[in-house]
């Protein structure tokens, strides 16, 4: 009997993989290469930056130290979402509108980017429309009320409507919330199938595609960037970091700025035809600070996550876990049965935006999408590429964001995280 893969860097066993079909390999790095960029990071930032830099000539190399989709791009909750992490007119009190606009706009964009780049390479990506975002408090729903008007008048986006709570319960299959907003315009895809189909078109195009390849060092010296394997150097005029939560110790600044949060879902037996759990087939996220986001697969599966740090010894330990969530919100299936449980590992930063950056000469690293990767990280790839290509004005409105540290440093951090992390879990309960 074959076992099936475990990423040696995230926990448990993936239903992606088991269903995205073929998952090719990908040889080791053996010996020097030189190129026109370097890419550290086999995630969907780093393949997409590959596949668009190889599709317009350019000489690119990509090291994963694992395999392609063993961190969070190939085990992700799959929702696309609109806009970025924080609300548009949240952003519009930090940045002012027109910011606000341009930021809500070039995520609208990804979203499309997304969808095109898939259909227009031959990726079946699973797609399936709609997101409801759901209070958990009823103190929120104003917040919620005010925030479908607000996109429609302000942001120009009519696809977001508020519903009250007889309609979240009908569209959700329980009456657990108070209310919150449907999202037409959005959706959700199989994480797994966009990475195969990703790193596929960028090998086709000619990018140099390596895993079991670890950067040991990365360095920016005389106009060249060179990073350092056990098995060979890499010597490029430019260099993209795209580890996201998975960076270590390879470059400070990064490390400071974007933080590893634990991750876990449970997929569930096909749920029977007539049941009641989300029939019209949206994703689901709510308010919690430690949130809850759960949809159907295309098979009828309950893909059911929750972001809290546990202590996971056995991948069986995540089945309880997230079994008990479920029964919170559909108690029907508090016995249902529970084929998957797996996790991976979320880079965030301090306010929830992403981290971009120049961190050396000529190394831009990019991550800490905070749970709102799956569109935007992607894009981040192309707009890495019309970096390249001369054009940086697009990839500044992320440059320009304010990203503080961590407070505590490298050392300290992890604690402080873990304690507000907590607090914060606490605060959702109450």
């Amino acid at each position: 009997m074959t076992l099936p893969y475990q990423s040696p860097i995230s926990p448990g066993y993936s239903w992606y993989e088991d269903t995205a079909g073929p998952r090719p390999q990908h040889p080791r790095l053996d010996g020097d290469r030189t190129a026109d960029v370097v890419i550290v990071g086999g995630g969907f930032t780093g393949l997409s930056a590959a596949a668009h830099l190889a599709k317009a000539g350019t000489n690119v190399v990509l090291i994963e130290a694992h395999r392609f989709g063993d961190g969070a791009s190939g085990r992700n909750g799959g929702q696309l979402g609109t806009g970025q992490r924080a609300w548009a007119e949240e952003l519009e009190t930090e940045y002012g509108f027109t910011r606000a606009k341009a930021l809500f706009d070039i995520a609208e964009e990804a979203k499309a980017h997304l969808l095109e780049f898939s259909a227009a390479n031959g990726i079946d990506i699973d797609y399936m429309p709609g997101q409801m975002s759901l209070a958990h408090k009823k103190r929120y729903l104003d917040d919620y009320r005010r925030h479908a008007e607000i996109m429609a008048t302000r942001f120009s986006y009519p696809h977001i409507s508020y519903m009250d709570a007889d309609e979240t319960a009908r569209r959700l299959g329980s009456a657990h919330y108070f209310g919150g907003t449907r999202d037409t315009g959005t959706g959700h895809i199989h994480p797994m199938k966009l990475v195969i189909g990703t790193a596929r078109v960028a090998a086709e195009a000619g990018a140099a595609l390596f895993e079991q390849t670890k950067a040991t060092g990365i360095t920016a010296n005389g106009g060249k960037v060179i990073v350092t394997t056990q098995t060979g150097t890499i010597t490029a005029a430019k260099g993209l970091i795209a580890v996201n939560a998975y960076g270590g110790l390879l470059e400070p600044v990064s490390a400071t700025h974007v933080m590893p949060i634990g991750s876990f879902i449970g997929a569930t037996v096909p749920l029977a035809s007539d049941s009641p759990v989300l029939p019209g087939g949206e994703a689901v996220d709510d308010s919690r600070f430690v949130v809850r986001y759960f949809r159907k697969s295309r098979d009828g599966r309950l893909l059911f996550g929750g972001r809290e740090i546990y202590t996971v010894n056995d991948p069986k330990d995540i089945h309880i876990h997230i079994r008990k969530q479920i029964a919170e919100i559909y108690p029907a299936l508090k016995d249902v049965e529970i084929t998957h449980g797996w996790g991976g590992f979320v880079g965030i930063t301090v306010p929830r935006k992403p981290f971009v950056r120049e961190v050396m000469p000529n190394v831009i690293s990019a991550g800490g999408y905070s749970g709102h990767g799956v569109m935007l990280s992607n894009f981040m790839g192309k707009l890495y590429a019309e970096t390249v290509s001369g054009n940086r004005d697009r990839l500044k409105l992320f440059e320009e964001l304010k990203i503080p540290a961590f407070p505590g440093g490298r050392r300290f951090r992890s604690p402080l995280l873990f304690l507000a992390l907590n607090w914060f879990a606490l605060r959702d309960r109450i």
